[in-house]
């Protein structure tokens, strides 16, 4: 990868120094008994934004030239906050272009930091598209939410503080949308310990990264609501930088689907106490259902972020029905 070296991320790790955090790893007793072996969460739902995102938004933004005047992305939700707040700490306009599909709660946490969001069609694609013209006409940015090597060496950090803080690890699993956090890591934790498994982890309607990685080449897929909201959206079919680290980077990717998922967030709540977003429970949903390799010893989970819609997240720790576009997902009070 000419475009991309440890070199990067670890300068990332001094620019973004005093922005983001150095996040917790702390063991899992329920998911160590359910796995035999240890299982520890990375925390990046620590974040001042709720979610790891900063990393990468500030790197980014923190590297523009002083001529930058304003900056633009499309987003699911997390990677507009994370370049609202760094925009708004280096004082440029900032303008988040979104899908339909996105929670109002993540558009609101935006707003909140004083950017501009606009709402664009029902994709990411479209979102993209309306950023694209930004930069254009208005000679804004774009920040990418993940194929940019500046933003993917900053979510690479996550991946050196997990060297620094767990040694021994053998497997790492990772949400997997658009491949910035997932091959970030999986290119920075191999360079230390090639043997070390990275794994993706999506939801399995309109996995992008994995049906790009099938096709050989970025396509695009269809668009659905998920209680991983986070994790949905294309990869771009100019695609540079994500794809090919995650095709050459990660060991597997598994798909799980929306009832896993809601299992897992009740399982990371009653059981860890922890309050979460669907994407980040991705690891518990797999290893849940039984869908992972062996994990052949200590395994990280990265935790990604916590800006959700509570009242959502209330009715399934109640296990209550979801509504999902079109579907209905049967809800489930939690039994351990």
């Amino acid at each position: 990868m000419t475009e991309f070296s440890l070199q990067q991320v670890e300068a990332a790790r001094r620019t973004i120094e005093g922005t983001a955090i150095a996040t917790p790893l702390i063991p899992s007793p329920y998911l160590s008994g359910l796995a035999g072996q240890d299982v520890l969460l990375k925390l990046e739902m620590t974040q001042p934004i709720g979610a790891f995102k900063l990393r990468g938004a500030a790197n980014a933004i923190f590297n523009l030239p002083e001529t930058a005047t304003g900056v633009t992305c499309c987003s699911t939700g997390n990677h507009g906050r994370g370049v609202a707040f760094a925009a708004r700490a280096r004082g440029l306009r900032a303008v988040i272009c979104m899908s339909s599909l996105v929670p109002r709660v993540k558009v609101e946490g935006i707003e909140a930091l004083g950017a501009e969001v606009r709402i664009v069609g029902d994709s990411q694609d479209e979102a993209q598209a309306e950023s694209l013209r930004l930069v254009a006409e208005e000679g804004l940015v774009e920040i990418s939410p993940f194929d940019d090597p500046f933003v993917i060496a900053g979510q690479g950090t996550i991946g050196l503080e997990l060297i620094e803080q767990r040694p021994d690890l053998a497997t790492v699993l990772v949400p997997l949308s658009g491949g910035g956090l997932a091959g970030g890591i999986a290119f920075a934790m191999k360079q230390a310990n090639p043997k070390v498994r990275v794994i993706g982890i999506s939801m399995d309607r309109g996995p992008a990264m994995y049906e790009s990685i099938r096709a050989g080449r970025p396509v695009e897929v269809e668009e659905f609501p998920s209680l991983a909201d986070s994790l949905g959206g294309g990869i771009g079919l100019q695609n540079r930088l994500s794809f090919p680290l995650c095709r050459d980077y990660l060991d597997a990717i598994v798909l799980v689907s929306e009832a896993e998922i809601y299992r897992g967030l009740q399982t990371a709540y009653y059981e860890d106490r922890i309050v979460c977003e669907g994407a980040c429970v991705a690891g518990i949903a797999a290893l849940q259902a039984g869908k992972l390799p062996p994990l052949g010893g200590a395994t990280a989970m990265i935790i990604t972020g916590r800006n959700l819609d509570m009242k959502l997240h209330a009715d399934i720790m109640q296990g209550r029905d979801i509504r999902l576009g079109d579907m209905t997902l049967e809800g489930r009070p939690y039994d351990a």
